[in-house]
């Protein structure tokens, strides 16, 4: 069985992710950087949800994603236990 099991499906609100118009260091930014204009564009982005689902399920540690940063993220996951 492999060990990576997401579909295609599941990636699919990528196709329409706003990010995807925009450079990663937009969303990776430099330690102590504003994080204000991703979370912004995230806001109006339709793969918002999925996205932040995406990086919870995969323990993404870096970055803004599904309109979250790191530390955002961290809270959230943890108060879902």
């Amino acid at each position: 069985m492999p060990i990576n099991t997401i579909t295609d499906h599941e990636l699919s609100w990528q196709e329409n992710a706003l990010c995807a118009q925009a450079g990663p260091e937009f969303f990776f930014p430099a330690p102590g950087s504003s994080t204000r204009e991703a979370k912004q564009l995230c806001g109006a982005c339709e793969g918002r949800v999925a996205c932040l689902e995406y990086a919870l399920a995969n323990d993404e540690r870096f970055g803004v994603w599904g309109g979250l940063s790191e530390k955002e993220r961290f809270r959230l996951k943890r108060a879902r236990g």
